[in-house]
């Protein structure tokens, strides 16, 4: 039976028409499609009936793709051709992956902006391997929907920087979806559970999934979700522990560390197998196949899993621990623990977040579906079928932005947790006479100098009127949007000349570097602040020098007796060879020293260019201003 949509006489369109959006989980090990229908989110199945889409490509000399089932199916025949756990490739360079202790079976070369895998169909980036899992996705949901999506929202782990949220919108945009915002995986997971109905309350979100892991305080006030703080490690995850089990069945087997891809890989399909399987049986039999034909069978149970496992765990706790302390509240302050994630799944995992948190933690939705869900909540608020008022989310950076400054210094802008989307804004100056133009140099991390940041992105202010050092008043303005996604201004405020920059750093934060960025800032707090010190008053002693030898040179000759100017020089002197030491208070004296005795210099300076100004004038002409 056809059902009718009725609309008061003039309107031309139907007032409920009902607008078809989707919400994408894109995940390392599995990747889900969901969307609201009737009222109710739910995640949207395969022909076969599947919820799950392995996220695993396979590519042919011929141009054929195979995506999900069937190309994990064949991992194992052709491991080099067919991409696994692409998410943890994405916005990172070669030398990243390569040094991350991991045995990778591809043939990995540097491409435009990020590294490309070399395979049969050519070299692919990352990108365009996730755009051939949200291809299919996308399918799925014109099928079961029955209508091409309008718009999708697509979820990526907190901690991911703004190069791997970047490809993320690349990979969609390839596939052929219209991206309405990417949010955060523990913020999807809160809206699922319908936290947002709740007057107010204080949520961690512990999203332990196949390749990354965060943990995200939000604070819900009315509908709104404000994300305190975010901590986490985007190279830890079920992964990982696939790869200690594959480890422990090979040495179990007999088969050498340096056995061929093939043989690596049937090792990591049955280790995940084994690992899945033990999060409800007490105790599993395994077969291993050797490279003679022989093969070797064994068992492995709970206890055996939790002990080779448990320290990749434990890992995970330092990031909670980090994220209360940012969030400024203690663990009984708490409302709920929001479990997220496949590795969820494992009883050892609860058992160690129950145990943290104090509290039994949330694990009605199953945990693969779950971000999936709230993410098709929040699209079809953002389509319109829902009033944008019933939710509001308010996502953090999980690293602070900066400029460089004189010295190698690092003047942040917008501090890491700043809620999103934010504006900030700074003034700076030039540093010489004349100065036409100033570097601007984008840095992302904790430390106070750019050689322990992260280089983001470079671009020149030109035009700037040529003026005295100091006068030039040039405002540098971040603009962060929803996504998480960093721009960049700057305008000299006299002259009106600006310059702009969408910052898109030629590839992503590498394993646990922004863990190690982090943790190196609270280690480095007091030797940071030192160098800090020392670099500032280079950059003062710089700033003397220069400007005292530009003005011995113009009039010093004529305004400075002989036994001034030696008094002068030998305090210079001094001031040049104390600013190449460590030594920052020294420094300090020194640029005093100079000031002292340049002192009676300075005020005949500024005599005789009052006397110039006025010379010729009348009294009468002059006009002065209060």
């Amino acid at each position: 039976m056809a059902l009718l949509q009725i609309s008061e006489p003039g309107q031309s369109t139907a007032p409920h028409q009902h607008r078809l959006a989707v919400g994408i989980d894109l995940g390392t090990t599995n990747s889900l499609v969901a969307s609201v229908r009737s009222g109710v989110a739910e995640t949207l199945p395969d022909e076969q009936g599947g919820h799950l889409l392995p996220s695993v490509v396979r590519y042919f000399a011929d141009g054929t793709v195979w995506v999900g089932e069937e190309a994990l199916a064949s991992a194992a025949e052709d491991p080099k051709n067919t991409v696994v756990s692409v998410k943890r490739f994405m916005g990172r360079a070669v030398r990243d992956v390569i040094g991350d202790g991991r045995h990778h079976p591809y043939e990995l070369v540097d491409g435009e902006g990020m590294l490309h895998l070399r395979t049969l169909a050519g070299d692919l980036s990352p990108v365009q391997v996730s755009a051939e899992i949200l291809k299919t996705l996308a399918t799925r949901a014109q099928a079961t929907l029955g209508g091409d999506p309008e718009g999708a929202v697509i979820t990526v782990p907190a901690y991911f920087d703004d190069a791997q949220r970047q490809a993320t919108k690349d990979a969609a945009r390839l596939a052929g979806l219209r991206v309405l915002r990417l949010i955060n995986e523990p913020t999807a997971a809160a809206v699922a559970y319908g936290l947002d109905s709740r007057a107010e309350g204080l949520i961690a979100i512990y999203d332990l999934g196949g390749g990354t892991f965060d943990v995200s305080i939000l604070r819900l006030n009315k509908g709104v979700f404000e994300v305190l703080a975010t901590a986490g490690d985007t190279a830890l995850g079920g992964d990982d522990m696939d790869r200690l089990v594959a480890d422990w069945m090979a040495l179990q087997a007999g088969i050498p560390a340096d056995a061929d891809n093939m043989t690596k890989r049937r090792l990591l399909t049955s280790a995940r197998a084994a690992k899945e399987a033990l999060s409800t049986a007490d105790q599993i039999q395994l077969e291993v196949a050797r490279a003679d034909g022989s093969r070797w069978q064994g068992t492995l149970d709970r206890a055996g899993l939790n002990a080779l496992v448990d320290p990749l765990i434990r890992r995970t706790l330092t990031p909670c621990r980090r994220a209360l302390r940012d969030a400024g509240i203690a663990r009984e302050e708490l409302t709920d623990v929001v479990m997220v994630g496949g590795m969820t799944r494992m009883p050892r995992v609860r058992e160690v977040v129950a145990e943290l948190f104090g509290r039994s933690p949330l694990v009605d939705i199953d945990p693969d579906k779950v971000v999936a869900i709230g993410a098709a909540i929040q699209a079809n608020v953002l389509i319109g079928n829902k009033s944008v008022d019933d939710m509001l989310l308010l996502d953090v950076i999980p690293l602070s932005l900066g400029l460089e400054t004189m010295g190698g210094l690092v003047e942040k802008i917008i501090p890491r947790n700043t809620t999103i989307p934010c504006g900030m804004a700074q003034e700076f100056t030039t540093f010489k006479d004349g100065q036409t133009a100033i570097a601007l140099h984008v840095v992302q991390g904790e430390r106070e100098l750019v050689s322990d940041c992260r280089s983001l992105a470079r671009f020149e202010l030109r035009g700037i009127p040529p003026m005295v050092a100091g006068a030039a008043r040039i405002r540098v303005a971040f603009q962060i949007d929803a996504d998480g996604l960093l721009s960049v201004s700057a305008q000299e405020t006299v002259s009106g000349v600006q310059g702009h920059i969408v910052v898109k750093p030629s590839y992503g934060l590498g394993d646990q570097e922004i863990e190690r960025m982090l943790v190196d800032s609270f280690d480095h707090a007091k030797t940071d602040v030192a160098a800090r010190t020392l670099r500032e008053q280079q950059v003062e002693a710089d700033r003397e020098i220069v400007a005292l030898e530009s003005a011995l040179a113009a009039d010093g000759a004529t305004l400075l007796s002989a036994d001034e100017r030696t008094l002068i020089d030998s305090a210079l002197t001094q001031l040049r060879n104390l600013r190449e030491g460590s030594d920052a208070q020294a420094i300090r004296r020194a640029v005093e020293e100079v000031e002292r005795v340049c002192a009676d210099y300075v005020g005949r300076r500024m005599d005789s260019s009052v006397r110039k100004a006025l010379s010729g004038r009348q009294v009468d002409s002059i006009k002065f201003q209060s």
